[in-house]
């Protein structure tokens, strides 16, 4: 995702195709945005106890990259703590915000209100988040706390924030 808005998907079928790639690993690199990150985060989250979300979603990123040949290690690929962020930032989201919406329309004013690539330094340094721990396990933050639980998934259950289909 550039630094624009992001495009808005107009049709749920759009999510289920890009869902269906990603779990397939056949969504082509150059489609694996940062929105489609924050898209797929939030299909798991709306139907997913949140600890099996986070698997589902590590598991995934994970088999993606290594179809598309991207080495996961100590300074490529699966980033945890960032992968961990956007998990707690969506639940946080998906709990709090417009319960009502379909997940066409909850995606699409997530990626708005929350979809931008730097929202991880409103609470991280570049330093911090960046280095070789941050990429290997959860780190906490700091620069400032989370308006949510962090990586603690055992207060929630985030199937109650499932949205209509």
């Amino acid at each position: 995702m550039s630094s624009s808005a992001p495009k808005p998907y107009s049709l749920l079928e759009e999510i289920e195709q890009l869902v269906s790639a990603f779990e397939n690993c056949t969504l082509p690199r150059t489609a694996w945005t940062h929105q489609a990150h924050l898209t797929i985060g939030a299909w798991y989250l709306a139907k997913h106890p949140r600890p099996a979300a986070t698997q589902f979603i590590r598991d995934g990123i994970l088999e993606l990259n290594r179809a598309h040949g991207t080495v996961n290690d100590a300074d490529h690929g699966y980033h945890e703590t960032i992968t961990l962020f956007y998990v707690g930032a969506i639940a946080h989201y998906l709990r709090t915000g417009n319960g009502n919406s379909s997940l066409l329309a909850t995606v699409n004013a997530l990626l708005t209100t929350r979809g931008h690539k730097e929202l991880p330094f409103e609470y991280y340094s570049r330093e911090r988040l960046m280095s070789r721990e941050g990429r290997a396990r959860w780190i906490e933050p700091d620069l400032k706390p989370f308006e949510w639980n962090g990586n603690d998934s055992s207060d929630d259950d985030d199937r109650s924030n499932a949205r209509r289909l």
